[in-house]
Formats: structure tokens, C-alpha cells, sequence
């Protein structure tokens, strides 16, 4: 997998839905890169929701937080979007890697 970030953004005017297919590597920095898609797709019509799709990305935890407290809030950051938009998205995380993931210590 690859550290650059790709995006694919799907568009069902019709169902006033869009998908954001995010790829490669998710930090708290490029997210900001998700955020820009996102402003940008939901100004293509009122009452869009969008889907947040990061099955196919690492994704660090941070990243996933930052978003997740956007979503519980219905904005995107102030330095984002100044005008604070209301936003409608869901988030669809990766699984935990279980190979990536530090074992339990065990007491002795």
C-alpha cells in the first residue's frame, strides 16, 4: 500500500448521496485533503450525504478521531470551513489489522 493518498468521489444526485473512497495512507495531516473533497461535495447540493469510505486506506488513529468528532458534530474545522456548513457523513474505518496489532503483555 502506498503512502500517497488517493480519492475516488462517487455521486448519485438523484439519492442526494456521495461516496468518498479514500486509499493509501490516512494521517492527521492528509486529512485535510479528505476534508477539501468533502467541502467540495457537499456543496453540489443541499441535503447531500456523504459516505466516507476508508476500508481500502491505513488510516492512522488520530485520523479516524479527528473525523469521527466531525461527524458527531455535523462540521468540518473552522479552518476548513469557516462559514461551519452543516454536514451529514458517515465513516465507513478500516478493520484493526491484527498483525499490526501490539500483544497483550502478560504478568508474570
Amino acid at each position: 500500500m502506498t503512502d500517497k493518498l488517493k480519492v475516488l468521489v462517487r455521486v448519485d444526485l438523484d439519492r442526494a448521496q456521495a461516496q468518498v473512497a479514500a486509499q493509501g495512507h490516512v494521517t492527521v495531516e492528509s486529512v485535510r485533503g479528505l476534508y477539501a473533497v468533502m467541502k467540495r461535495a457537499n456543496t453540489l447540493m443541499a441535503d447531500l450525504t456523504l459516505e466516507i469510505d476508508m476500508t481500502g486506506a491505513r488510516v492512522e488513529p488520530d485520523a479516524v478521531e479527528q473525523l469521527r468528532d466531525c461527524a458527531r458534530s455535523h462540521h468540518l474545522p473552522a479552518h476548513v470551513d469557516p462559514l461551519q456548513s452543516d454536514y451529514r457523513f458517515s465513516i465507513l474505518a478500516p478493520l484493526e489489522d491484527p498483525t499490526r496489532a501490539e500483544a497483550p503483555v502478560l504478568a508474570a
